[in-house]
């Protein structure tokens, strides 16, 4: 009778030389890393691809000896791509909340402080450091003639004492009074006028070692820019108001007659009649008139500060004011208040005319 009873060892795996176990896989080339457990309790096994690390991937293919207790068991994939989602998030989670800290802690630049040319104060920037700036080259002019008084401002632009200011500022005065930010006051001349521009350059007699107003570039002027405006409204030497720039390019039309920009003796000061949208305001402007291209400023303007500067951010000059809308049913009375509709020559066209008013001007009318 055949012996069918198997061997004792016939199918146990055998040791293979080199120490393998027949029926198991080989083992790995080296130790393979302690798993990883995650603050949520799962364990992670490094070198779960397997693909070029030497050894099977995942833990489940590390053998065990026969007699060697029970085989580890397999972790699932799903539970592997968890934890491994998780430490990514918990990576991801700190380097945003780094970069948060990190923009809070950056200024804004959209909030920068402009740096104001010629600042001589702590305050490099805004309306205060504006007005600190330019105030000292914006003056009150006085012009009076045998039909009246009218009352204006003006800017310096040489250290000589050339003023920029309207012509119908100065227009038929006899005689012209500058009064500067200290208090002093001086006599000008008419060096030149342009009628058809509403400018007049005058020069102070004796004047030397004035600070004259930086001039800017008013091509660059953009609707919602913020500005300030320096004048003498009422006689008030040096008022500052603020506002923005409300539109660019809009037709203006004022008077080129001597006699408009005056007022009866004894009294009111200027309320200079202008033309806008179809409009009459301030008075009459009579039939002989000039039209010019205004930047319009909610900026607060009113009788006084024709002539005066409007002043960008940076301290620059980008216009000379020169018409204002007043509200007041009685046009004649200076009660009449700015509603914030005023209009300013831009500084480009002021530069462009300065050779011409230099040399005397001689600018003509312009009939509407």
């Amino acid at each position: 009778m055949t012996e069918n009873t198997p061997r004792t060892g016939d199918h146990e795996p055998q040791q293979h030389p080199y120490g393998a176990w027949s029926g198991y896989p080989a083992p790995p080339t080296h130790r393979p890393q302690d798993p990883v457990t995650t603050p949520s309790g799962i364990t992670v096994w490094p070198g779960g691809g397997g693909a070029g690390h030497g050894h099977p991937a995942g833990p489940a293919a590390v053998p065990t000896p026969p007699g060697g207790g029970h085989r580890k068991r397999r972790v699932p994939r799903s539970a592997l791509l968890i934890a491994a989602v998780a430490a990514v998030s918990a990576l991801v989670g700190g380097g945003t909340a780094a970069l948060v800290t990190d923009a809070a802690e950056k200024p804004d630049a959209a909030t920068t402080t402009t740096t104001v040319v010629g600042a001589t104060s702590s305050k490099t920037g805004g309306v205060a450091a504006v007005a600190a700036a330019v105030s000292p080259s914006i003056v009150e002019i006085s012009a009076t003639s045998g039909s009246g008084q009218s009352t204006g401002s003006g800017v310096i632009i040489t250290s000589g004492g050339e003023i920029i200011t309207n012509n119908h500022v100065i227009s038929g005065a006899d005689t012209i009074k500058v009064t500067f930010s200290d208090g002093s006051k001086k006599s000008a001349t008419v060096v030149g006028t342009d009628r058809s521009k509403d400018l007049a350059l005058i020069k102070v007699s004796g004047a030397s070692g004035l600070r004259p107003a930086t001039l800017g570039d008013s091509s660059g002027v953009r609707v919602g820019d913020q500005v300030v405006a320096i004048g003498s409204p009422e006689g008030l030497t040096g008022t500052v108001t603020s506002g923005i720039v409300s539109a660019l390019d809009r037709d203006v039309t004022v008077s080129t007659d001597e006699s408009q920009g005056q007022q009866a003796p004894g009294g009111g000061r200027g309320q200079w009649p202008f033309e806008f949208g179809g409009g009459q305001y301030n008075g009459d402007v009579g039939s002989s008139t000039t039209t010019y291209k205004a930047i319009q400023t909610d900026a607060s303007l009113n009788p006084g500060n024709s002539g005066g500067a409007l002043i960008n951010m940076k301290g620059q000059i980008i216009g000379i004011n020169s018409a204002m809308y007043s509200s007041a049913s009685d046009q004649n009375s200076s009660s009449a208040g700015s509603i914030g509709l005023g209009f300013s020559i831009p500084i480009n066209t002021v530069k462009a005319d300065l050779d011409n008013l230099r040399a005397g001007g001689g600018g003509g009318d312009s009939n509407a």
